[in-house]
């Protein structure tokens, strides 16, 4: 299983209408196209959202991961749930 670790700041006054957006759209379009998702955690007073993303699939990760985005689903998402952050961070992650 390939991981990566994601920590998105959300735009003040945004978070609550992200967590919604996030749980009705991008969670389960991501379980659709095979990724495990673990998390989401809130760190209320820095404004950011973290969660993992897992994926196990025989394409690897970059290929699912460009497979969701290009999707007809995720492109079709108006507005995009991405318009609430304002920086994004992610990092590929290993079991030791």
């Amino acid at each position: 299983m390939e991981y990566q670790l994601r920590i998105y700041t959300v735009r003040p006054g945004e978070m609550e209408e992200w967590l919604e957006e996030w749980r009705r759209h991008v969670l389960p379009l991501r379980r659709k196209f095979g990724f495990a998702v673990t998390g989401p955690w809130v760190i209320e007073a820095e404004d950011r959202f973290v969660w993992i993303l897992g994926y196990e699939g025989e394409q690897g990760w970059a290929a699912a991961d460009a497979a969701y985005y290009e999707s007809e689903e995720r492109k079709s998402l108006r507005p995009d749930p991405a318009r609430h952050l304002s920086r994004v961070e992610t990092s590929p992650m290993r079991s030791p």
